[in-house]
């Protein structure tokens, strides 16, 4: 796929607000400045200060002239596993039901409970309420009402006219009981210099930027898959923060404070679960746990 395609952006329009300002300017210093044609791999969708929400890739579909895919065929995070595939990860390990939910996203329903440590909820009904409600980004359950009544699941293929090719997979999640924006991000496989191995990678769109999670698969011994972020330099697996400068180029920062590992795997009633943990300078501070559900009536015969 080439990245190109994401000079093409929505409109940016004034009005920055001081929070996202501050976060911008933090990346700026902090961070380094490089082209992403040597560093393709930190190309990504951005948004406008207005923040993402529900519509945010139709809308970026709309004006990058792609097409939603309407085949009735099921949609997945990752259309192959295979992708991912190298010197280091074997997709072949991986338990068929896993693998079919990857492939497959489209077919399953979700339901997600939320575990925060302590030490940290303050911390993220600050985010919540500085970010996350007004961006509907990232909007974590913050105690297991908010996910009491369950969340929706969207998967979209967006196809590029002229090759025929996925230019973008999206995955965008609501909490229903609020009815606010979940998660809303984009899927593809990467390549980067610090792994040997294609690592997943999830694009966050934010106000004239984005943040990235590059994480290196991996399987255990029961074919559960395992992806996780961290490392310990610019170019490895973990969390980055970017903001778009005119022309090719961002300020990139790598925060390699911020580590996750999600661990999928099948459960004893042919189900598929998750367990998301993530860190924050070694210490836990937040669990997410899935139940992944597959819809009886569009279950397939494993290949």
């Amino acid at each position: 796929m080439g990245w190109s395609l994401w000079k093409v952006e929505l409109p940016v329009r004034p009005g920055t607000r001081v929070q996202d300002w501050v976060t911008q300017q933090w990346v700026k210093v902090a961070g380094r400045r490089v082209a992403l044609d040597e560093y393709p791999w930190l190309s990504g969708p951005i948004a406008g200060p207005e923040g993402v929400g529900s519509d945010f890739f139709h809308n970026l579909a709309s004006a990058s002239g792609w097409e939603v895919r309407t085949d009735g065929a099921p949609r997945g995070l990752l259309p192959d596993m295979d992708a991912l595939s190298g010197s280091t990860f074997h997709a072949a390990g991986v338990e068929p039901s896993v693998r079919k939910f990857y492939e497959e996203t489209s077919d399953f329903d979700i339901e997600v409970w939320a575990e925060w440590s302590g030490l940290f909820r303050p911390f993220g009904w600050l985010l919540s309420v500085l970010f996350s409600r007004r961006l509907q980004q990232l909007n974590v359950p913050l105690g297991p009402m908010d996910s009491a009544h369950g969340t929706t699941s969207e998967v979209s293929e967006f196809v590029d006219p002229v090759s025929g090719e996925v230019a973008l997979t999206s995955w965008v999640r609501h909490l229903r009981r609020t009815g606010r924006v979940l998660y809303a991000g984009s899927y593809s496989t990467c390549s980067i210099p610090g792994h040997p191995s294609p690592c997943v990678k999830v694009v966050f769109p934010l106000p004239t930027g984005n943040g990235l999670v590059i994480l290196r698969p991996s399987v255990d011994e029961s074919g559960a898959l395992i992806v996780t972020s961290a490392g310990k330099r610019f170019g490895d697996p973990g969390f980055y923060f970017t903001v778009h400068r005119p022309g090719n180029r961002v300020w990139a920062r790598y925060v390699r404070s911020m580590t996750e590992s999600i661990r999928v795997y099948p459960d004893d009633n042919a189900d598929v679960r998750a367990d998301h943990t993530m860190w924050f300078a070694g210490m836990t501070f937040l669990r997410l746990h899935y139940r992944l559900t597959l819809r009886r009536a569009t279950a397939r015969p494993a290949a």
